[in-house]
């Protein structure tokens, strides 16, 4: 199963894609985000069995992020 979000806002400066999963990593003013949300993502998505990545063109947006999972599996015949 693939997953994927897109936006149409400013996108990821470039050089920053690579820190938006890194834990306390915010681009937003003191007090206004902690920086977890997509590092709990990935930590979940990773348990998983799966992959989670961002595609971003500054100034046409991003895919952010587009996950992967592996197929569940059941005990059930």
């Amino acid at each position: 199963m693939e997953v994927a979000v897109a936006d149409t806002g400013p996108g990821i400066p470039p050089g920053l894609e690579r820190r938006i999963f890194d834990p306390f990593f915010t681009t937003k003013e003191v007090g206004q985000g902690t920086g977890l949300g997509l590092s709990i993502t990935y930590g979940i998505v990773k348990e998983h069995g799966g992959t989670i990545s961002v595609v971003s063109r500054p100034g046409e947006g991003a895919t952010s992020p587009s996950v992967a999972l592996a197929a569940a599996e059941t005990n059930e015949p």
